[in-house]
């Protein structure tokens, strides 16, 4: 989850090394020697982090902030230190791999006396346990990877499993059951890679890699990462939607806001040492320099005409700051090709930065044609990822300022002069943004009325809605939504469902019913939950969501994902409804919209074997063990390959298409890779997908059976 920063040598200082041992050893014995030296920073590595002077005054605003202006009121004594206790080491340890019992044991002398520390800004305590956590983790990689240059020998002939999720399990007794457990894990991982055909120099290097770069991460720490932690520690208890953000995730979270940032516009992510470019922003300054493209390896950063800084094994956002900056500013980049690691190669580039708009993140549309009776009819799709407002640019009188609203009017505008017949607005995977502009979008699709009320902790009311008296869309209207949609994408589809304007389909939506406030604070900013939302209906979504009026398959387990998955979230509760005014509509087409739908799962290849394969997915995720015998986990694997080639093949047989005798295999080599969150790739929800084109056949439907009664009326009028 965070990216870590310490400077480590640069690369040059082993290139003299292996001069220096070429002339005596062999290439073995180099290689050796190398890793060794590789190693060697990290054994040192014990680096005892304490907090600064100035988190103490941070430390006691969140605490004054929290005590007085969160909805859920909590006393901060004994009680609720022991909780914070715990979800510091659920925080660092949550599959327990690290600590053992007698160093909970020894610490929990400690765990009612975090509120006192607390009262007083005193943040010394979080530090203690992260630095026994961080030298307990480097020494614990070290230890892995010395094993693995050592030379390993597994059986894989003996019956024995591995734990899936060890969250639930007690700490381990001592660090001899800890190595067993290191041991299962380090077996696993190579029992994996040679089932998929690796041999055992890939699955070495593969492996060696995975374990380098976590040991990367952890001693790449510093002050600031451990107080966010610290502090979220104690925050994420009043409800998993308080958070304290540094002062450089303040930064991420506004950007995320107002879908600009200031920069080159390149996506980055950290690969072994290296900073490299995954991507360029289109129309963005390093775009247009045609200086740098996809896969080139930033290894030096400048401002203007300053010194060259050298960031070969830097942290990720280390790098994106220094490479960010004021519009109008020159940024120089040390800069090799990406299929090389020749540092005499590099070049130097010069890009002027500018305003980065991150159209990804805003509103997209399209066009799906459906054919429904001998009829075609254009639905239009509006695929919306996020609820995003530049409030400095609006505030400032910016008359372009970006919006939600803005941009989804135009586009339903566009839409109509395109002659569409119906309306998809897409809000999968939309966690939601601001409030505001959640219900002056319903106001899109309403004349006037109210379309979300917020209770405060003092129990007032306040009601929001949309009064201007304009409707910019008044045909057919579908709200796609799926476990992923919260928080303001659950007012919207409430608002739409309660008013009868248009039908939500899709899956139970998240269940986030709270609204946060962000406030500045002297370092960095707190969100904090400081009302409740509700429903037109009096009905919260907290916990509960928005239920769809026509069920899809979901995707996501919503056992594990929502809400009500949560710890510390809030409960569902009910206020008085409001007066409003539902639209005329069609609410009795619900049944036959149903039943037609129902058809098409038991019929469309698609939708289809999108459920088998959701069913095996579950299957698999009930699994609490897995084998590490290598002809167990063979059978298993064969297993599961029959399975997804039959379904595969079922689907094939229903389109009319050629069968497949095998299924190619997933690439098992994947690393995860940290990547700057602002700028990360999406699947773009607007794409072929069946559950999308499930959406606009509905909506085909809606406007079939709205027309064959209009029809009905309109005869007997006639009559």
């Amino acid at each position: 989850m965070y990216n870590r920063s310490i400077n480590k040598k640069s690369m040059g200082f082993f290139a003299l090394i292996i001069l220096v041992f070429s002339a005596l050893f062999s290439t073995q014995i180099i290689a050796k020697a190398i890793k060794h030296e590789e190693l060697k920073p990290y054994n040192s590595y014990y680096q005892q982090l304490a907090p600064e002077k100035e988190y103490r005054a941070t430390a006691l605003e969140v605490v004054a902030r929290l005590g007085v202006g969160h909805y859920k009121e909590i006393t901060l004594n004994d009680r609720f230190s022991r909780q914070i206790f715990e979800k510091i080491f659920e925080d660092l340890d949550p599959m327990r791999m690290f600590f053992i019992q007698s160093d909970i044991d020894a610490l929990q002398k400690h765990s009612d006396k975090i509120d006192d520390h607390l009262r007083k800004g005193d943040t010394g305590i979080f530090f203690d346990i992260y630095n026994l956590y961080a030298s307990k983790a480097v020494k614990r990689y070290i230890k892995v990877i010395h094993e693995m240059d050592q030379g390993l020998k597994f059986d894989f002939n003996k019956k024995e499993f591995v734990q899936i999720d060890r969250a639930e399990e007690p700490w381990a007794k001592s660090e001899a059951q800890l190595d067993d457990l290191w041991r299962k894990r380090l077996k696993n991982g190579w029992l994996s890679l040679k089932l998929a055909g690796k041999d055992d120099d890939k699955i070495y290097s593969l492996l060696r890699k995975r374990y380098m770069n976590s040991l990367n991460q952890v001693s790449q720490v510093n002050k600031g990462d451990v107080f966010e932690m610290s502090i979220n520690s104690y925050a994420s208890l009043f409800d998993p939607h308080t958070q304290y953000f540094s002062p450089i995730n303040s930064e991420n979270f506004n950007i995320r806001m107002k879908l600009s940032l200031e920069g080159i516009g390149a996506l980055l992510k950290k690969e072994d040492e290296y900073t490299k470019i995954v991507r360029l922003i289109p129309a963005g300054p390093a775009d247009k320099s045609k200086l740098l493209k996809a896969g080139d390896k930033v290894i030096g950063v400048a401002q203007d005409d300053d010194e060259m800084v050298d960031i070969i094994g830097w942290r990720l956002d280390d790098v994106v700051n220094l490479i960010r900056g004021e519009k109008g500013t020159t940024v120089r980049l040390n800069v090799i090709s990406g299929n090389t690691e020749d540092l005499g190669s590099a070049k130097i580039i010069s890009i002027t930065r500018d305003t980065v708009k991150l159209e990804d993140k805003a509103a997209k549309k399209k066009i799906i044609e459906v054919t429904q009776g001998g009829r075609k009819l254009k639905v239009g799709v509006i695929d919306l990822p996020t609820f995003y407002v530049d409030f400095k640019a609006y505030y400032a009188g910016d008359p372009d300022y970006k919006s939600t609203t803005r941009d989804v009017k135009r586009l339903v505008n566009e839409l109509k002069q395109e002659g569409i017949d119906g309306l998809v607005i897409d809000l999968r995977d939309n966690g939601g943004g601001s409030l505001t502009e959640a219900y002056t979008l319903a106001g899109l699709f309403i004349k006037s009325g109210p379309v979300v009320q917020v209770k405060d902790a003092r129990s007032e009311v306040t009601k929001y809605g949309d009064y201007d008296g304009q409707i910019t869309y008044e045909g057919p209207l579908t709200v796609l939504v799926n476990r992923l949609s919260a928080s303001a994408s659950e007012i919207f589809a409430g608002a739409i469902q309660d008013y009868r304007r248009g039908l939500v389909v899709g899956v139970q939506t998240f269940g986030k019913g709270t609204v946060q406030h962000l406030t500045q604070l002297g370092r960095g900013q707190l969100k904090y939950t400081q009302a409740k939302f509700y429903r037109i209906s009096g009905e919260s979504t907290q916990n509960q969501g928005v239920v769809p009026d026509i069920s899809f398959p979901a995707l996501y387990d919503t056992s594990e994902i929502g809400e009500s998955s949560l710890k510390h979230a809030m409960p569902w509760d009910s206020i008085q409804p409001v007066r409003y005014s539902m639209f005329n509509g069609f609410e009795r087409f619900i049944p036959e919209l149903i039943q037609r739908h129902n058809t098409r799962m038991k019929s469309n290849p698609e939708l289809i074997f999108l459920t088998d394969q959701l069913d095996l997915v579950k299957q698999a995720r009930e699994k609490q063990q897995l084998s590490i015998n290598e002809s167990i986990r063979d059978k298993e694997r064969a297993e599961l390959k029959k399975n997804r080639l039959e379904i595969e093949n079922k689907k094939r047989k229903s389109l009319g298409q050629e069968l497949l005798t095998k299924l190619e295999d997933d690439d098992v080599e994947e690393e995860d890779q940290e990547k700057d969150p602002l700028l990360e790739d999406e699947t773009n929800k607007l794409d072929e997908d069946p559950l999308l084109d499930e959406a606009t056949k509905v909506m085909a439907d809606l406007i079939e059976l709205t027309d064959i009664a209009n029809a009905k009326v309109a005869q007997r009028v006639t009559k």
